[in-house]
Formats: structure tokens, sequence, C-alpha cells
């Protein structure tokens, strides 16, 4: 008896070549919307951690009635015998006061507490071998909490870190210091507590306030009290924080600080007068590449000393930025330094396409597009009027120079806004 014979017959190769162009046509289909829908829960996350922020100081305000200061932290006196390690100057940044609010209540101990801890072991730097409550300076990268990083002040979005044993932790969440720069690194507030220079003479004057009152126009000014009453643009119209962009060493016009770039208005002879459109276009911006600095541009290649590589450090190179430049645009300093003057322009950004996001002191996070209206780069920031600079700064208390982004950073200069931003 016979066996029937099967009637199947296998692939033909043009079959078989078919069947694998379809599936290479479906992955090459699949892959970006797999890439777009992680990036996608990255910006939720980024999203959710700023309003977890929001939130903190918020909570923060009810307990103590005024939001957390950015220059906060003890002061040096003229006993102490040795500033850097015996007190952290008031330089601690607005992050350092919300860590009970944000789950954070170990870091917080650690901070306002004396410690004998010291990172890699041995003696800390403190004068008796002890570092005191509130911590040394915070670019003392042997203080432990300093170098310790917490996750919700970052954004999943931002893969650049600091590899180095040792090295600071970062935050990709700053304050807004305004549209204007002239005492924004410090708020007129010198390291011993006083408006002035550290001097008897300089103690007793006032310049120092009138500088700092008529320029620091932002949610927070730097070493000051300040309060929700303070906003009187309204708390749905002013942006607290925004996000930012560490770097990740690639020389990146968002995510890099290029030095010693003159920016002073003409006919200004110091740093406390910028035309931003010396920061946004010029020599120092690569013409074949527009997103990264020239190869002849001085940036720091310091770990430590990177953008924003800094969450306890309360200058605006660190933890802060200004509402002059929109978001994604270059950050500059006048000098070459981190940021130890007024001459800083620090920049919103974001590895999202198209913007950032912001906080408004109402808690609200919004996502700010990068063509929001930045006004005119080439107008001066604001400064109060002095016999060297007549007729050169934006006068105190005018409106912004820099369209819906600047006067969303200022917070009691009276703009109306007219667009609804939440939407």
């Amino acid at each position: 008896m016979q066996r029937p014979h099967s009637l199947r017959q296998g692939f033909t190769l043009v079959e078989l070549l078919v069947v694998i162009a379809i599936i290479g046509i479906l992955v090459g289909l699949l892959l970006p919307a797999v890439q777009a829908a992680r990036e996608a829960a990255r910006r939720m996350s980024c999203s959710n951690n700023f309003k977890q922020i929001g939130l903190a100081m918020h909570n923060y305000h009810t307990a103590f009635k005024q939001i957390p200061t950015n220059g906060t932290g003890s002061e040096r006196t003229a006993g102490t015998p040795n500033p850097t390690n015996d007190c952290n100057r008031l330089f601690l940044s607005w992050l350092v006061p919300i860590l009970p609010y944000m789950e954070q209540q170990g870091l917080w101990d650690q901070i306002s507490n004396p410690s004998r801890e010291r990172a890699g072991g041995g003696t800390p730097a403190g004068t008796g071998g002890v570092w005191q409550a509130m911590g040394p300076c915070p670019w003392q990268t042997q203080y432990i909490p300093w170098a310790t990083q917490v996750p919700a002040f970052r954004c999943p979005s931002d893969p650049a870190q600091s590899l180095a044993a040792g090295q600071l932790a970062r935050t990709n969440y700053a304050c807004n210091l305004g549209d204007a720069v002239d005492r924004s690194n410090n708020g007129g507030v010198n390291d011993f507590g006083e408006f002035g220079n550290n001097d008897a003479a300089a103690r007793a004057e006032n310049w120092a306030v009138e500088r700092a009152r008529a320029a620091q126009r932002g949610f927070f000014w730097n070493r000051n009290e300040m309060k929700f009453r303070d906003v009187l643009d309204g708390l749905s119209n002013t942006i607290a924080a925004a996000e930012v962009v560490t770097s990740g060493g690639k020389r990146e016009v968002k995510a890099d600080f290029v030095r010693n770039i003159q920016m002073r208005a003409p006919g200004s002879n110091n740093n406390t007068i910028l035309t931003p459109a010396r920061c946004k276009t010029g020599a120092h911006i690569d013409p074949d590449k527009p997103n990264f600095y020239d190869e002849t541009a001085l940036v720091s290649a310091s770990l430590s000393q990177s953008k924003h590589s800094r969450w306890a450090d309360c200058r605006a190179y660190y933890t802060a930025f200004h509402t002059i430049l929109p978001p994604n645009n270059p950050n500059c300093v006048d000098a070459n330094n981190d940021g130890n003057h007024s001459g800083v322009i620090s920049t919103a950004g974001s590895r999202h396409t198209g913007g950032a996001h912001v906080l408004m002191g109402d808690g609200a996070v919004i996502f700010m597009s990068d063509s929001v209206d930045g006004g005119d780069p080439e107008l001066p920031t604001v400064c109060v009027q002095r016999s060297d600079v007549v007729g050169v700064a934006s006068v105190p208390g005018s409106s912004s120079n820099y369209g819906l982004w600047g006067a969303l950073g200022t917070r009691d200069s009276g703009e109306t806004i007219e667009e609804q931003l939440n939407q």
C-alpha cells in the first residue's frame, strides 16, 4: 500500500524576501514609535518631578510664610577661622530648604546637624575635624551631602552626569532670577549677610540696596526673604523656576557656559549691564554647527564648574536662570570664572524637543516653546541709573525688553499677560 504524497511546499525565495522586507519595514516603523513613547514617559516623569518641587515650595511657604531663599545657610563672621569649611557663606540654593518636603528628611538631617563623615574617609576639613551644621560651602566635594544626587532633582531625559569619584551632584531645575543681571550673583548681600562690601565704610552705604532693588525683578531674589505677596503680577503669570540642561562635556550651546564673552552694553564699563545679543550670536558660536560653541571659544571642562553641576550652589551658574534669552539659547559669562559677579546670562533649556518645562508661581507646570516671544536682545538689561551708565541701561521699573518670556520672569513690573499658557 502506497502512502499519499504531501502536497505542501516550502516558501519560494521571492516570498521569503518579501516577508523579510515587510518585517524590516514594520521594525523601522516600530522603533521610532518605541523611542517616542520612551521619551514621552521620560518627559512626563520630568514634569512630575517639577510638580513635586512646586508642591514642596508651597508647603514650605505654608510652614515658614516665605518661599525658600536662594542664597541661604550660615553667614561668615569676622572670627570664622576657615570660611570655606566652617560655614557656607550663604551660598546654599533654594533646593536645600525644601528637602524635608521632597521626602528627603534623611539628607536634610545630615545637612542640618554637625558631621564628622568625609567622602573617601579621613577627617573633615572643618575646624576640629567637624563639618558645622548646614555644611561647608557647596563646592566642597569632601562633604557627602553635596555629592549626593537627589533623584527628583534630575530630569530623566538628560543623561549627562559627573563620572569622577567625589564630584558634586546636579540639578535640572533652576529658580527664576528675572530679566536683569546686576547683583544676581548675590542679591546685593555679602557673605556676612549685609548689603555692601566687606569693609566698615561700605557697610554704611546704600549703593548695593539701590542696585539690587532696581535689577532683581524675578520670583527669587538671592539672599533675600521673598513671599508670595511680593509677586504683584500674580503667581499664575510669573515663572518660579524652569528646566535647565546640565553639561555633557560636548560644548553644546544649551548645555555649557562659554566664558570671556564681552556682553557689556555699549558705553558701559562694567558687567552689570549686558546686551543679550552678544551672547546669542558671535564668533563663539560654531557657524557650521550652531548648536555648539566654536572650537576657539573658552568653555569650562571642569566637572565641578560645568553648567548646573552643583545642586546646592545658589548662583545662576548652578541652580538659577534668567528670563533674558528664550529656552535652549546660549549661556554666557562675561569673565573667565563660574559666576562670581553680575556678568552672567543663564538660560533655561531641556532635552525635550521644542522647549522646556517651567514651574509657575501657582504650582502649574507648563511646557514653554523655545520660540516664545523673546523681545529685542539688542536692548540692554535693567540697572539703576548712575553717572557712569546714564543713557545705557534700561530704566528701573520699565516693562521687560524681552517680550513675553521676559514679562513672565518679572514679579512686579506690571506687564499684561494676554496668552493662555496652560492650553
